[in-house]
């Protein structure tokens, strides 16, 4: 492609409602634009990278054996009534109306439909395993979408569904797809971590969430230093100990403590480190008010909250749900003498000496034994994992690391095939309901992290796998028909040797096309300058190096070639 003719429209200026790297030079670069809230245009900069990917993705997931379909996005209310998720899905799930008054989503995922093509087709053990998927835009009417492509309301989307006879066989297929996710991020050049996660809306009984490693990332995740294992912060395994988290002595006694709310208020007022406190947090479960106690130090898990509870609806109480429910305002509410719900993290079993709130407004307990002084309905643990603990599986310990959810595999069981009646009939002519995987992975989401994880102050760094070009020339001088002729020269042998090339033959300064080249991040940049092609040489720079090199204008484009060629080849068998 030649830049003159190309509809690339690079900015300069940083667009005011981007605050991630992505977001910033993927609208500078070009690739997309704004439309409205989370949805954006896709510029031909965009397609390509977006279509690399997804030749990757199907790639893979041919060699697992998965078949590609394509189900619509508009959905009937109807099956989503079948597994009852049309009342449970929330706000996320646009709603519409037919001209006819039909109910209607738009699909943020599809295992109604599927389970409803599955089951109308397939009726025997004989045509079992099956594993089918698509490549198709989704919507989730987020409440904040924000960082471009890393959290859109409109986004493409990879969802894969299998279908087993037991879970031994569903166990299989989901092992298949978990290594063929890892190839794929592997392929798309990402530093990535697969960790145990929460099923969430999905349901199942298994997941994992493949996360690439970014400081920009929304999730939390652990994993340790010695073994293999991690996982997002609110499912990681933790150790249990016998030693109670809080250990001391005395009597239980009141004391002022004027203007000390939060826990680091109480431990400066009191001297005590916040390993010796207690804080109560009060949460509305169905609308009822329990209690949940952690040491000062740690922080609240609030899936394993839900799940202990069996809450539909959690949250945390407003300050006067709060009052209302323990007659304490925020910052005084402790333990000793509520008669409401208290759900104790496992950690403070047996714990004694502690200090808590006391109630009223400037007071607090000290010589806190929960046995002894409190009524605890439950010990289950509730705290989050966090850096430094030891990790559950061996004698190592967690490292923290922030992460961008980019796939997610689950393991279904039969939470869709059930309720649909999705069935076959077994070797003695039973009927039995199928086993269920879930695979996910967001496609659009993918580009976006690869550049969290691959730019500088000038722009993109793109993985030669996902790069919208792979090598741009640059002739440099464009009244210089020797510079002019060595450009289309190469572009033409680089193109007869199937290399993806992008000619930058504008009317521009040397430095606006260097600055260019920088933003969008093309891997391997060749300059063409009247000094150097006088020499014999082009200029060659990766565009991940500080430096060039010189490459002598004979055998140019065999060299390019390549060089892209061994590229891609360490992505491929990494």
């Amino acid at each position: 492609m030649r830049f003159s003719t190309a509809f690339i429209p690079t900015l300069k200026e940083v667009p005011a409602d981007a605050n991630v790297a992505s977001h910033v030079f993927m609208v500078r670069g070009g690739y997309i634009r704004k439309v409205a809230a989370g949805i954006y245009n896709f510029m031909p900069l965009g397609m390509r990278v977006i279509s690399r990917i997804e030749n990757i993705v199907r790639e893979e997931l041919n060699k697992a054996d998965a078949q590609e379909v394509l189900m619509p996005a508009s959905i009937p209310a109807e099956l989503w009534q079948e597994t009852g998720r049309w009342q449970k899905y929330g706000p996320e799930l646009l709603r519409f109306k037919d001209r006819k008054g039909s109910d209607f989503c738009f699909g943020p995922t599809h295992e109604e439909v599927v389970v409803d093509m599955v089951r109308r087709e397939t009726k025997s053990y004989r045509e079992l395993p099956l594993n089918l998927y698509q490549i198709q835009t989704k919507f989730r009417d987020e409440m904040r979408p924000r960082g471009g492509l890393m959290r859109g309301r409109e986004f493409i989307m990879k969802d894969a569904y299998s279908f087993d006879v037991d879970i031994d066989a569903a166990a299989i297929s989901y092992k298949k797809m978990y290594e063929a996710y890892k190839r794929i991020f592997t392929r798309c050049g990402l530093d990535f971590r697969p960790v145990e996660a929460d099923t969430g809306a999905i349901g199942g009984s298994m997941s994992h969430e493949f996360q690439v490693l970014a400081e920009t990332g929304e999730d939390k995740i652990v994993a340790c230093d010695t073994c293999d294992y991690a996982a997002n912060v609110e499912e990681a395994a933790l150790r249990v100990s016998d030693t109670p988290g809080i250990e001391g002595g005395g009597e239980l006694t009141r004391v002022e403590t004027p203007g000390a709310k939060t826990i680091a208020e109480v431990c400066d007022f009191l001297k005590v480190d916040a390993k010796q406190t207690i804080k109560s947090l009060v949460f509305m479960a169905d609308g009822e008010p329990l209690v949940v106690l952690l040491r000062g130090d740690r922080s609240l898990n609030e899936i394993a909250l839900k799940k202990v509870t069996g809450a539909t609806e959690l949250f945390k109480a407003r300050d006067g749900q709060a009052k209302k429910a323990t007659g304490a305002p925020v910052g005084s509410i402790g333990p000793v003498g509520l008669s409401i719900p208290i759900y104790a993290d496992l950690e403070l079993k047996g714990a004694t000496g502690a200090v808590a709130g006391a109630g009223e407004e400037g007071m607090h307990y000290t010589g806190v034994d929960l046995e002894r002084d409190c009524k605890i309905t439950q010990y289950v643990t509730l705290r989050a994992a966090e850096e430094g603990e030891g990790c559950a599986r061996c004698e190592g310990t967690y490292q923290s690391y922030q992460g961008i959810e980019v796939g997610h595999v689950f393991s279904l069981g039969t939470v869709y095939s059930e309720p649909m009646g999705c069935t076959y009939l077994d070797e003695g002519g039973k009927s039995k309901p199928m086993v269920m995987g879930c695979y996910g992975v967001g496609i659009t989401r993918i580009a976006a992290s690869a550049i969290e994880q691959n730019h500088d102050d000038g722009g993109i760094i793109w993985p030669m796998s996902i790069a919208p070009y792979e090598v741009t020339v640059l002739p440099l001088q464009m009244n210089d028909d020797d510079v002019i002729d060595a450009g289309n020269k190469l572009y033409a042998e680089l193109k007869a040797l199937g290399v993806d090339v992008l000619l930058d033959d504008r009317k521009e300064r040397p430095g606006a096309k260097f600055k260019d080249a920088d933003l969008i991040g093309v891997p391997l940049r060749i300059a063409i300058g009247k000094r150097s092609l006088g020499e014999g040489n082009l200029e060659m720079k990766w565009r991940r190096d500080a430096d060039a090199t010189a490459l002598p204008v004979e055998g140019a484009a065999e060299a390019i070639a390549n060089a892209v060629a061994e590229e891609k080849a360490k992505l491929a068998n990494s």
